[in-house]
Parts: structure tokens; C-alpha cells; sequence
């Protein structure tokens, strides 16, 4: 069984020999724990961006954000948004059409041919509206927007949607496996905003996303952080195929017994504590929970996954690739 055959496989409920794994990282753990998940080589311009990302500073992104970085590892904080002094910018604002126009993607088609790897679009090409307005308006003017809902918001998510969907298109038509939809959606126990407005404003651009994926063939994996137990049923009816969520911020369990079987889980390990103050063998326990959770029924529908931070300890996150080869 190729890599890309066990990922569709588990993405379909079908049994595989082994959990398949996405592992991001490089150098010995790569090699030990070669990874069945891959992301094609590819280049976009930079438009009107400068400066590092995940580097102490200010860079500025390709939507005219100015960022600020404290310390090397994070993101970083928008200081200077676009649209945050109020809506008459709107009027002059435009999406980076050129970033798209001149993009080059030409390297993707003959590295999906080459490798047996499942392979995925990676953050950068990939639709994140809700994220996006908040860097455009600031999180907090943001969301008095949804509050009141004035003309000028359906504007502005009209906008991005359409840039979006562009994207969405120009990733579907290559040869790749999946494509990425990413919005952090939740708090520590709840959604950012209700899952009726939610359901109103938000979700009809996710399921243009996924018609736009599914009518090429392609998969739909979606990232979203915090506590999104309310809108996994929306996330399955409009078509997302696998899930990269925070199961620790979520009832394991119950989420196992709700959704296994109608959506791939697609990794994580608790990155808020396990992966940066517990033990390699609470790490293993972890994957074991989660293992004993999803797979009670048979071995599908999970993907064996962790995200790397600069507080993670190196040996906790082998100690989940480790794991999950023993499952």
C-alpha cells in the first residue's frame, strides 16, 4: 500500500495496514518517520511583502498588513491594519490579484507524478476569510461588524471571497490530492462568535470552497484551533473531508463517538501542554487515547499528526510519530 492510497483510504473509512502520518519536519525525524503526506513545490511573487515570517520584527504580508514579531518562532501581531481606521479605505482597497496572476505552479503536476505521497496545497495558497478580515479590520472592530452586520462587512467578505475562490480554482486543477481551508474558529470552550451567525455569514463561502475542490476531484482538509464541536456537523454537510482540529480542547470521546466515520480526524496532540511540559510517555498516552477513541470500530479515518512550536520539546514530538507506528 502506497502512501497516497493509505491517506485516501482513511479519508474514505476504508481499512489500512498502518495509521498514516504527516510529519512536517526535517532532518532525522523526517527519516525515521518518513511521512505519507507531502506538499508540492511551488511559487508565489511577493508583491508588496517584506520582511520574515516567524522572525522577531515587522514584516509587512502581501494584503498590506504590517506585522510584529516580539521574539524568532511566532507569527506575530497585525500593528497596522489596512481597513482598521474605518470603511472609507474600502472604497480604494483591492485584493493582491497580481500575487495570483503570477503565480507559478508549474512545478506542481510533475511532483504529484514523482512521489507516492499524499499530496496537499500548504497555508499560504489556501482560503482563510474570517482570519483574513481580522487582519484587515483588527479582531476587535471585527467583531463589532458581525454584531451590527453593515453593508461595508457583506462587502468585504464578497471581495475576499472572490479572490478566494480564484485560488481555490487555480490549486483544483492541478494534480494535487487535497486542498487546505484554514479559519481558527474556536476559544478554549466555545465558538468566537454564535454557530447561527456562523451558519449565516460564514458557511456558504466553505462550501463554495468545497463544491470548488470536489468538482476537480480533490479532498477538502480544513484547520481550525480551538473548541469547534458545534459546527463539525456543517463542516461534514457541505463537504470537508478531514478535520485538523484541537481534540484536547474537546471532549475526545464524545467527538469519537459523534463523528468517527463520517469525518477524518487529521491529527493533533495537545500543543498547549503535552507537547511542551509533559513526559514522552504522557505523550504516548495521549496518542493512545485518542487511538482507542477513533479507532474502536477499525483502522480509518485518522490521520497521526503534531504541530511543531518553539516551546516543543523535540523528544515529545517523536514520541508521537514513535507511537503511532505501534498502533
Amino acid at each position: 500500500m502506497t502512501s497516497n492510497e493509505r491517506v485516501r483510504r482513511v479519508l474514505t473509512f476504508e481499512e489500512v495496514d498502518r495509521i498514516p502520518i504527516e510529519n512536517g519536519f526535517e532532518g532525522e525525524l523526517q527519516r525515521k518517520y518518513p511521512s505519507d503526506v507531502a506538499v508540492p513545490p511551488y511559487r508565489y511573487p511577493a508583491g508588496k511583502s517584506w520582511g520574515e515570517e516567524n522572525k522577531k520584527g515587522s514584516r509587512m504580508d502581501i494584503w498590506g498588513c504590517l506585522w510584529e514579531a516580539g521574539e524568532d518562532g511566532v507569527c506575530g501581531e497585525v500593528k497596522d491594519a489596512p481597513l482598521r481606521a474605518g470603511w472609507e479605505g474600502l472604497k480604494n482597497f483591492r485584493p493582491p490579484w497580481g500575487v495570483l496572476e503570477g503565480a507559478d505552479l508549474s512545478p506542481v503536476n510533475p511532483a504529484c507524478a514523482e512521489s507516492e505521497q499524499f499530496m496537499i496545497s500548504m497555508w499560504d495558497s489556501m482560503p482563510n476569510p474570517f482570519e483574513r478580515m481580522q487582519h484587515l479590520r483588527g479582531s476587535e472592530q471585527l467583531f463589532l461588524d458581525l454584531a451590527y452586520l453593515e453593508p461595508e462587512i457583506y462587502q468585504l467578505r464578497d471581495m475576499l471571497h472572490e479572490y478566494f475562490l480564484k485560488q481555490m480554482a487555480m490549486w483544483a486543477e492541478t494534480d494535487i490530492d487535497a486542498v487546505h481551508i484554514s479559519d481558527d474558529w474556536g476559544a478554549q470552550q466555545s465558538l468566537l462568535i454564535s454557530p447561527d451567525l456562523w451558519r449565516t455569514f460564514f458557511k456558504p463561502l466553505y462550501r463554495d470552497y468545497c463544491d470548488a475542490a470536489h468538482a476537480h476531484g480533490k479532498y477538502v482538509l480544513m484547520h481550525s484551533d480551538g473548541y469547534i464541536r458545534d459546527i463539525i456537523p456543517d463542516l461534514i454537510e457541505i463537504g470537508v473531508n478531514a478535520i485538523n482540529a484541537q481534540l484536547f480542547c474537546m471532549p475526545i470521546e464524545a467527538l469519537a463517538e459523534e463523528f468517527a466515520g463520517r469525518i477524518c480526524f487529521w491529527g493533533e496532540i495537545d500543543r498547549q501542554r503535552l507537547l511542551t511540559s509533559a513526559t514522552p510517555q504522557e505523550v504516548r498516552e495521549a496518542v493512545r487515547r485518542v487511538a482507542g477513541a477513533f479507532l474502536k470500530r477499525k483502522r480509518t479515518g485518522i490521520v497521526g499528526q503534531c504541530f511543531w512550536g518553539k516551546d516543543h520539546r523535540i523528544e515529545n514530538c517523536e514520541a508521537v510519530y514513535d507511537e503511532w507506528s505501534k498502533v
